[in-house]
């Protein structure tokens, strides 16, 4: 009989004991070294253990999931490193992050995508590096088209965008040594017709220069034309018959040039057409199409919303306008990265001290459904319900039946309450957001409130909404170009202060809020502190014995005294970090050549810088009288030439001397005319003048030298090319031309 006890009693541990053994031969154990393996050793050794338990047991399905999450992991990091080191250029740590990538998962697709991408991003360095050479060489033409060829492909090439930024620094400023055609149009010429056909004009220029003019069969050959031009290209000689005789021009190849008259008819039949996809990776695409019919005229235009493509179909220089458009349109949104704490220090004091004496006194019995405590003077207890009656008079009680004095709460209190609370409640959240987005927290609870229907032959109906207590914090803010940070800051604090029951047993909460609105603008990782929402509460209150309670002194044995003290306050601090801020195009805010209003993103009408050329405006009547064209000044070729000199390389911000030195005999000096790259360098002597040319004066001696000061610009690179568009010598009271020498380039370096 003793026995069966004692094992009903053994029974629950012996079957615990059993059921840990069952768990515990369940277990992983090839799972449970591989976790191991992975804390202790190195990731690709711990992976390739892994790997080999897979294989050596196919059926372990949760080894398989480890071993796939852990390969994926691997995967994952060395394709993000091998992201960063190609993005730097860093292509050997690219490839060696690709090889254990490899290693991990030889199938994996982003693992051939990367080798295909370093490849390519090495061919558009090589491109972006020929398209430097170009310009360094002066040969622009070139440098666009390598240029443009690699920001087809990578629009955030910086090598290809600092060659663009230069050439449109160059052609903002006019540069005043453009580069030089190669052929039979760079060939010099000097042309001085009256009133002279058409046909005759260029068949001079054809013998000159060697080059094929065909002419279309609407192209009238006796067509009268005044032009004198002298030791200017042909290029300009043909720009400027073009444009006086409404005519245009297209290059069949190095040597022949196709003539026709300039009307919408045969621009159609004669100008070329291109095609352009642009894969927008930031702008919305219809807003592109409608600034390209808008500013730049074209009507053949295509939006695919699916792929963000916008193509269009234009002639060449409406499309180049097109590029330059867009690529000021199709910039990333600056992004920035909100650093919230928020804390509501709270201190809470109580104190409460002194004696409480009985508010009531009374003498009678209760009814005998009396079940609450009641003290007598005798020291007996005995019990009241809470909801009986107090009779005074004709009183019985249920054990003594006697009538005793009673009072009908404590008789007496010694208060000894002192409570001192401090609480802080505190918010750090990270916000990435857009610039001029929303982002909103709410850190906190959903409360539910109840409220019920009540419809007459329907019955009663309850619906249910939540009410948001907490923190709630929602910011907008706007990123400007100089890294600063204008934000619109709402914050609100909301508590419990108690529970309110409503009719029909429904529940309600009266909610205790505090709020603040404002806006600030602050530098790029500035912290402002946004504080003195303080909730102060005092209360005091007293129990005095009437009469004694109120004795100065002794009153105080006579009394409780309870105070309250509550003091909350709540601090915000908002940090911005701008993730990224608006990428600018290159000369952004200047102005560019946009062609005309027949030949929209056609270049500027420009001379070379050894061309002075007039023509006879259209209209101009036959055989009117024209000025005298100046005789020809060549320099003598026994005089020597003016050299330049200056320091092969300067750093940007540096200033340098540029040196004008003539060897020869005793001169009385005379004007100079000195060319220089203004894009890349400042003059220090005259700030402000002459443009991009500077006048000077050589003075006068034997052998005179001239020293210029120049300044390289902060943060230009390249190279600023120097050359005398024009000398002049006096000598006994003679001014004759000056032979000058070779143009003069100084590096520029950062």
């Amino acid at each position: 009989m003793t026995v069966m006890p004692a094992l009903r009693t053994l029974r629950l541990p012996c079957l615990l004991v059993l059921v840990w053994g069952l768990l515990a031969c369940a277990a992983n154990p090839a799972l449970e070294e591989s976790r191991q393996a992975f804390a202790t050793r190195s990731p690709e050794l711990a992976l390739r253990e892994l790997r080999d338990k897979v294989t050596a047991d196919p059926r372990n399905l949760e080894l398989r999931s480890y071993y796939l999450r852990q390969r994926d992991m691997l995967v994952a990091r060395q394709l993000a490193l091998a992201d960063q080191a190609r993005a730097a250029g860093r292509f050997e740590q690219a490839e060696a992050a690709l090889g254990l990538a490899r290693q991990f998962d030889p199938l994996h697709p982003r693992v051939a995508a990367g080798y295909e991408a370093i490849a390519a991003r090495q061919a558009r360095d090589n491109s972006a590096r020929e398209a430097q050479r170009h310009l360094d060489k002066g040969d622009a033409v070139a440098a666009d088209s390598a240029a443009r060829a690699v920001l087809a492909a990578d629009p955030a090439h910086p090598l290809a965008r600092d060659v663009m930024r230069r050439l449109d620094e160059r052609a903002a400023a006019r540069d005043p040594l453009p580069a030089a055609l190669a052929g039979p149009l760079a060939k010099p010429v000097t042309v001085e017709f009256r009133d002279a056909p058409l046909r005759g004009v260029l068949e001079v220029l054809s013998r000159e220069s060697g080059l094929n003019f065909v002419l279309d069969k609407d192209v009238r050959p006796d067509t009268k034309v005044s032009i004198f031009v002298r030791r200017s290209s042909v290029d300009d000689v043909l720009k400027l018959l073009m444009v006086t005789q409404q005519l245009e021009r297209k290059l069949l190849n190095e040597r022949s040039v196709l003539i026709y008259p300039n009307t919408p008819a045969k621009q159609k039949d004669y100008q070329e057409l291109v095609t352009r996809s642009f894969y927008l990776a930031n702008a919305d695409p219809k807003q592109a199409m409608a600034m390209i019919k808008q500013m730049v005229k074209t009507k053949d235009v295509f939006v695919e919303d699916k792929l963000n493509l916008l193509v269009m179909k234009d002639t060449p220089d409406a499309v180049r306008l097109a590029e330059r458009l867009i690529a000021g349109l199709d910039l990333a949104e600056p992004e920035v990265m909100l650093e919230v704490e928020v804390m509501e220090v709270s201190r809470n004091r109580l104190l409460e001290l002194g004696l409480r004496f009985p508010e009531q006194i009374g003498y009678g019995l209760l009814q005998p459904s009396t079940t609450s405590a009641v003290t007598t003077t005798t020291g007996t207890t005995i019990t009241q319900n809470l909801g009986g009656q107090l009779l005074a008079g004709n009183i019985n009680l249920r054990n003594t039946g006697a009538m005793v004095p009673y009072v009908a709460n404590q008789g007496l209190l010694l208060n000894l309450r002192d409570q001192d609370g401090n609480s802080n409640i505190l918010a750090n959240p990270r916000i990435r957001v857009k610039n001029r987005d929303k982002a909103r927290i709410h850190i906190g609870e959903k409360l539910p409130v109840f409220t019920t229907t009540s419809t007459a032959n329907v019955g009663v109906s309850a619906s249910v909404n939540y009410l948001d207590v907490g923190l709630k914090l929602e910011v907008e803010p706007s990123v400007h170009l100089d890294d600063e940070v204008a934000i619109k800051v709402n914050l609100e604090v909301s508590s419990i202060v108690k529970e309110v029951l409503g009719p029909s047993s429904s529940l309600a909460y009266q909610v205790g809020t505090r709020s603040a609105a404002t806006s600030l603008r602050l530098k790029d990782g500035e912290t402002q502190v946004l504080a003195g929402l303080i909730s102060d509460e005092e209360r005091s209150s007293a129990y005095r014995l009437p009469g004694l309670g109120e004795v100065p002194g002794l009153g105080r044995l006579f009394s409780s005294q309870r105070d309250v003290g509550n003091k909350t306050e709540i601090v915000l601090l908002i940090t911005p970090r701008v993730v990224r801020n608006l990428a600018q195009p290159a000369l952004a805010g200047a102005t560019r050549a946009a062609g005309t209003e027949t030949a929209v993103g056609a270049a500027p009408l420009l001379l070379g810088p050894g061309g002075v050329a007039a023509a006879a405006p259209r209209g101009a009547q036959a055989g009117a009288a024209m000025p005298a064209p100046a005789a020809a000044v060549v320099a003598d070729p026994g005089l020597p030439a003016l050299a330049l000199e200056a320091p092969e390389q300067v750093r940007a911000g540096e200033s340098f001397a540029l040196a004008l030195t003539l060897a020869g005999p005793a001169t009385e000096g005379g004007p100079v005319l000195l060319a220089y790259d203004t894009t890349l360098v400042e003059s220090l002597d005259q700030p402000g003048e002459g443009g991009d040319a500077l006048a000077l004066q050589l003075p006068a001696g034997t052998a005179p030298r001239l020293e210029v000061r120049f300044r390289a610009r902060p943060g230009a690179t390249g190279l600023a090319r120097f050359g005398v568009l024009s000398a002049q010598l006096r000598s006994g009271g003679q001014v004759q031309p000056l032979p000058v020498g070779e143009p003069l380039a100084v590096r520029i370096a950062p």
